[in-house]
């Protein structure tokens, strides 16, 4: 196979021999060049003075003294334009920036296409003055008529809003050329029409060669005829004769042109221009996924060893989102490979790392605590690039997280010194971002990785961007707009791949195929919606208009796609096409409508497959775990067996298992400062240790301690110390500092709450008052203790031996109630404030029964069992061995006048505890020796709810 190229090379060399210095060969686009210039080396057999190459693009650049400025600045200058002709001051650049985007490719088109805008923004105005539009065809009329008719039809009140702004678009559009005309600046169409319309083109070479082009834009079409005219043009189209039929849109556009711009190359040329009728191997193959095709890479590669044939081999991205999928599934036997398409910057770690920047200097900057919440400052320090930011950042990490800062200033890394004192004030941030972007790339420069330094480059060029067009005035916006200007910049950025392009295997999109040719070509994501790329007519010039004045259509743009669609497989021996037939999703599982067009009209043999899996998604199976040699080991090392471990076990024995014997901990890494259930309690707990330490006697409390306290707030030890400042609020604040912000007790500084955790906090304040009120019916009594733990021995049988283990817990208060003046009875009572309280149970069997989970029969157990202890091995808090009844006082439940906190046991209140000690310690073993013994295995539960919440229920299948 010749490709096209090669055939304009030989003639090029035939006509210019080795001398084309004098001539400058343009093309649509960069690619072409460089396998242009190959060819001419490759076939020249000696020294040869190159023709320059230069893009259609860098033509018109080069001829105007207007320089083509970024998209941002002229959506900012534009909207200057549109604020200054309509007056309209409350549409912030926020709301106008998508449509201003829509209006500038408008402008840009009609440019391109030389309409006149007057005329094409006054016909909905002068609606009475169709008939005397002569100008016109008599096609172009009727396209006209009828889009009013349909306008008319319209919902009431839309044609009279779009009529309002169509009346400014002509001033608008004048306004903001003049407006980049009096900065040198221009859009892409602005400077094109001005080069056209030029009475006289300064050229810089003899003559221009046009290769490989299709679709010719008005501006296009003059230059090439004023060219032509003047004996400076030559035209090389790149074509075959299977699409060339008026059916088939591909050539709508060559077709025009082959009479009026001559082609240089022999329009009778089989071997050039008859490529597509003739026989080839073409493979449609379907795939559930975009990962499996992407996979399927490796093999086509090795099949005929196509990879061997280098450039000749082509993988053309239908959707460019899975190049890096791609680029991990090429075969190690490619030992050079080409990837023309742009890597995306927004799938770097310095884009997430810049998101999380922004972040941390907005909504994770508490103004009122002029400090960074450690939640955003984990996500910045936890990234890939953190350690470029701070030295010893793992350090720093664990000692943040392990104090529980919420709040943390700016000192503890001088990269976050920043912080401007006006929220919206932006420049200051847009600067501090480039400016931290260059550090990363200093610090990690030692690394040596190219992709980090390209990303971090590109990064750094779009910031510093911004900072200038801000610092001229050209960007006025606030964070918000920034966020979203930011997003889209670096969505649509990409970075290049170095390496020699025309060697190697070729991994490249749609767009870059043009003009070359391979033998072995791969086309991935070959869906409609793909190709063609994702077509739509979003434009204020609407579509029967558009199509009157001959600018851009849909129908342009599916001829385009069609013709790109043919050219890249019209010289191929091999062509092999995947589709997604997946309808999940967005995903439509249509095969693009060229193949369908192709399988139709070709007249030779298609292949159709499909692409399996062939495997299924691994899951953990739900088999029990056999207590071996090692499981034992590390039974046998364990001496302290706590309630909640018991309880776990009794409500799933394999949970048991993951938690305590393999040791696997549930996350809890708390960096954020809300109060969820558990901190909740925490803090209830404590503030309620407080209250009684604080606020009430030291010895007994009576019902007249207790109002004073409900009425006043204050500390009924104030009364006779004279000392009023310590209140209810005062205990709250401080529970919350120790437990929230881990401040050491007695601090009298506080942190200020923020709104939801103000709310808990009046939350815990009515909680407190509830438990004075539940108090003040079993007062007088004294609290004898808060938050102190408790212990005692047992012995179980293990494998015919005896082995002495601890239980135990932290019990939350102990207390004492007096019967009458000579008998009292301590109450072991244990604060809950979740919204499910224990229901009563028939007997101390039911408490071991895993059955009765759902009833909180595990809050059951631990109450009992630190009653036992107290009851029985506590000689220093109940010497005298008072009897001792477990409590458990749930607060939201605890309104009634009969509420009683005091655990019932087969409908009756449990006095003594050591009733029960027989039959609860007679259980207890019982579990412990299930435990250890090495025969039962650790089993899954059967019931399937407990597992919704359950920490390891992927670890186990469920």
């Amino acid at each position: 196979m010749n490709t096209f190229l090669e055939h304009v090379a030989a003639d090029l060399l035939n006509k210019y021999g080795n001398d084309m210095a004098h001539v400058a060969v343009v093309f649509p686009n960069k690619r072409a060049a460089l396998f242009l210039n190959q060819a001419l080396a490759r076939m020249a057999g000696g020294p040869v003075w190159s023709p320059a190459y230069i893009t259609i693009s860098d033509f018109f650049r080069q001829h105007s003294e207007l320089t083509v400025t970024d998209s941002i600045k002229s959506i900012c200058d534009l909207y200057k334009s549109y604020i200054e002709v309509t007056g309209n001051g409350n549409e912030t650049l926020d709301h106008f920036y998508g449509w201003g985007q829509l209006l500038l490719t408008d402008f840009d088109d009609i440019d391109k296409n030389m309409a006149d805008a007057r005329l094409v923004f006054s016909n909905i105005s002068n609606l009475k003055e169709l008939d005397d539009i002569s100008y016109l065809s008599d096609e172009q009329k009727a396209e006209l008529h009828r889009f009013f008719a349909n306008f008319d039809d319209g919902p009431e009140g839309i044609r009279e809003r779009f009529v309002t702004l169509w009346t400014h678009l002509n001033d608008i559009y004048n306004n903001f050329k003049q407006r980049l005309s009096s900065q040198k600046l221009a859009y892409e169409g602005m400077l094109y029409r001005e080069v056209v319309e030029k009475a006289q083109i300064e050229t810089n070479y003899e003559h221009y060669i046009f290769v490989g082009f299709n679709v010719l834009q008005k501006v296009e079409q003059l230059l090439f005829k004023r060219f032509l005219k003047e004996g400076k043009a030559s035209f090389y189209w790149d074509y075959d004769r299977y699409y060339m039929k008026p059916t088939n849109e591909a050539s709508n556009y060559i077709r025009r042109w082959l009479d009026v711009l001559p082609n240089v190359l022999p329009n009778d040329d089989d071997e050039l221009y008859d490529n597509l009728g003739k026989e080839k191997e073409i493979n449609i193959i379907s795939a559930p996924t975009e990962n499996l095709q992407a996979r399927y890479i490796t093999e086509w590669l090795r099949e005929n060893e196509r990879y061997k044939d280098g450039k000749r081999t082509a993988i053309v991205l239908c959707d460019e989102h899975i190049l890096q999928t791609v680029i991990h599934c090429i075969p190690d036997e490619v030992k050079t490979l080409n990837v023309t398409t742009g890597y995306p910057l927004q799938q770097t770690p310095i884009a997430s790392m810049v998101t999380q920047l922004i972040a941390l200097q907005t909504e994770g900057y508490s103004v009122q605590e002029q400090s960074y919440r450690l939640h955003h400052l984990n996500r910045v320090l936890r990234h890939p690039y953190g350690k470029y930011l701070i030295p010893k950042v793992t350090e720093v990490i664990e000692r943040l997280n392990r104090e529980r800062r919420f709040y943390v200033k700016s000192k503890e890394g001088s990269v976050f010194e920043y912080h401007p004192s006006d929220k919206q004030h932006l420049p200051e941030l847009v600067n501090w971002l480039a400016e931290t972007v260059r550090f990363i790339g200093v610090n990690g420069a030692a690394d040596k990785d190219q992709l980090f330094e390209e990303s971090v480059f590109r990064m750094y060029t779009l910031l510093t961007r911004l900072t200038d067009l801000m610092a001229n005035g050209d960007l006025d916006a606030d964070k918000t707009i920034f966020r979203r200007l930011l997003i889209q910049l670096i969505s649509s950025t990409s970075i290049p791949f170095h390496g020699e392009p025309a060697r190697g295997v070729q991994v490249m999109g749609v767009l870059e195929t043009r003009n070359l040719d391979f033998e072995h070509v791969l086309v991935l994501s070959c869906n409609e919606g793909n190709m063609p790329k994702g077509i739509d007519d979003a434009s204020f010039i609407p579509h029967l208009i558009r199509k009157a004045y001959n600018l851009t259509t849909i129908d342009n743009k599916v001829s385009i796609y069609s013709y790109y669609f043919h050219s890249m497989i019209q010289r191929a021996k091999d062509v092999t096409f995947l589709y997604n037939n997946s309808t999940q999703g967005s995903q439509t599982g249509e095969m693009s409508r060229f193949i369908l067009q192709l399988m139709v009209e070709w007249n030779h043999p298609i292949h159709r497959l499909t692409l399996q899996a062939g495997q299924e998604q691994m899951r953990c199976g739900t088999e029990v775990v056999i207590k071996d040699e090692a499981v034992l080991k590390k039974l046998d090392e364990i001496s302290y067996f706590s309630p909640t471990a018991i309880n776990t076990y009794i409500n799933c024995q394999l949970k048991y298992y993951f938690r305590y014997i393999a040791g696997i901990k549930e996350f809890d890494d708390i960096d954020v400062d809300d109060v969820d259930n558990r901190m909740f309690g925490n803090i209830f707990h404590a503030a309620a240790q407080l209250m009684y330490e604080k606020l009430l006697p030291r010895d007994v409390i009576t019902v007249k301690n207790i109002d004073y306290i409900l009425k006043t707030g204050k500390s009924v030890q104030s009364i006779t110390s004279g000392n009023a400042e310590l209140t209810l609020d005062d205990v709250v604040d401080e529970a919350f500092a120790i437990e929230l912000f881990h401040q050491q007790p007695g601090s009298r500084k506080h942190p200020k709450l923020n709104g939801l955790q103000l709310i808990n906090r009046e939350v815990i304040i009515k909680y407190l008052h509830q438990l004075l009120r539940i108090d003040r019916r079993s007062a007088p009594l004294r609290v004898i203790g808060h938050e102190f733990d408790v212990k005692r021995s047992l012995t179980i049988n293990v494998n015919k031996s005896e082995k002495q283990i601890e239980t135990g817990g932290r019990i939350d208060r102990l207390d004492e109630i007096f019967i009458d003046s000579d008998n009292a009875r301590l109450r072991v009572v244990d604060y809950k404030t979740g919204g499910k309280r224990a229901e009563s149970l028939k007997n101390i069997d039911e408490i071991f029964d895993s059955k009765n989970i759902d009833k909180k029969s595990d809050y059951t157990m631990q109450a009992m069992l630190y009653s036992l202890i107290e009851a029985k091995f506590d000689t220093i808090r109940n010497p005298n061995h008072r009897p001792v009844s477990p409590a458990l006082l749930f607060i939201q439940h605890a309104g009634g006048e009969d509420y009683s906190p005091v655990i019932s046991m087969g409908q009756k209140e449990i006095t003594d505890v050591t009733v029960y000690e027989e039959d609860f310690l007679r259980n207890l073993t019982r579990i412990l020796e299930e435990i250890h013994n090495p025969d039962i295995a650790f089993s899954p539960t059967d019931d399937l709810k407990r597992c919704q919440y359950c920490p390891y229920k992927e670890m186990c299948g469920r």
